[in-house]
């Protein structure tokens, strides 16, 4: 495992153990509540994930008892129309709103306190695991605002119409079950194993070959932003570069040798 401690306050941690980048929201005091300056670290973070080609899945965790109590809007009040939440096309958005698209699967592990932009990181992630002790609520509206991070478009594209909006229009609370019947969640596990259950998941996507993990978000991206009939029509277009890849005959040999695959991402 590599670590970097040189993130100013370190709100965020970065670490790598082979392909994976485990990214730890760290700022358990203030239960892993989000100022400024841990957006920012955090889009850093995953901006510096995308640019690594060693790296093939990200591990989105919180350290402490809770994943994160939503926004600091003590700390964000004078700032959110200063554009904290708006990211050029050189970042990534962990929300996935503005900046730069992601290419590379996220993995993230929740428990405890799960608010607002929790769900929405959630949203815009790929695989979920859940605590069983896992707190959520879309509370915006609740102090006076509405979620921008998202949930708007995804929590109701997740949970349909008439499931999500008791949520969205109201702010209540909801419990891991909840989340799961929602469509919100890919596992519910027992407290205290949700990182190891989303380590091993996040590993077993670094098996497979990257290029063939990037081409199936993307398309998968496609249809979520652009509508089923355009994703469909592009999914074509990924192929011929697949099946001259290296992997692809790693993929036939080790089919044929019956081993595990070795793929290199070329």
């Amino acid at each position: 495992m590599t670590t970097d401690s040189n993130a100013t306050e370190n709100r965020i941690t970065y670490n790598t153990q082979g392909h994976v980048c485990l990214v730890g929201l760290n700022r358990a005091n203030k239960r892993n509540a989000f100022d400024s300056h841990m957006i920012a670290q955090l889009s850093d973070a995953m901006t510096r994930y995308e640019a690594d080609d060693n790296l093939r899945c990200a591990l989105i965790f919180a350290h402490g008892d809770h994943f994160t109590a939503g926004l600091d809007l003590v700390e964000l009040q004078d700032k959110l129309n200063d554009g904290v939440f708006e990211f050029n096309d050189d970042q990534i958005d962990p929300w996935g709103i503005s900046g730069k698209l992601r290419t590379k699967p996220v993995v993230v592990a929740v428990k405890g306190t799960c608010f607002t932009v929790a769900i929405e990181l959630m949203l815009n992630s790929d695989v979920v695991i859940a605590s069983d002790n896992c707190n959520f609520a879309q509370m915006e509206v609740q102090r006076g605002i509405m979620p921008f991070g998202g949930a708007t478009v995804r929590f109701v594209a997740a949970a349909g119409w008439q499931k999500a909006m008791p949520y969205l229009l109201t702010g209540k609370a909801f419990d891991a079950q909840t989340a799961d019947r929602l469509n919100l969640v890919s596992e519910v596990v027992a407290n205290g194993s949700e990182y190891e259950r989303a380590l091993t998941i996040a590993q077993e996507i670094c098996k497979a070959a990257p290029l063939g993990v990037r081409g199936a978000l993307s398309s998968a991206q496609d249809a979520s932003r652009n509508g089923a009939a355009k994703a469909l029509a592009n999914i074509h277009s990924y192929l011929p570069p697949l099946f001259h890849s290296e992997d692809a005959k790693e993929g036939v040999m080790a089919m044929v040798e019956r081993r595990e695959a070795e793929f290199k991402g070329r």
